[in-house]
C-alpha cells in the first residue's frame, strides 16, 4: 500500500512540474523549462501507464 501512496504522490507532483514548468517558460521565452516540463509530464504519464494502482 506505501509503494502505491508513494508512486501516487510522485506522479501527481511530476503533472503540477508539469502544469507550472509549460506556462512559465512559455511566458518567459525559456525553451529549458518548457522542455522540464514537458519531460515531466511525459514522465508522469508513464508512471500511469505502468504502474496502475
Amino acid at each position: 500500500m506505501d509503494l502505491t501512496r508513494g508512486l501516487r504522490r510522485t506522479e501527481y507532483t511530476l503533472f503540477l512540474a508539469a502544469v507550472l514548468l509549460v506556462p512559465a517558460g512559455a511566458a518567459i521565452g525559456s525553451w529549458w523549462l518548457v522542455g522540464a516540463g514537458a519531460w515531466a509530464l511525459i514522465a508522469g504519464g508513464v508512471i500511469e501507464m505502468v504502474y496502475r494502482p
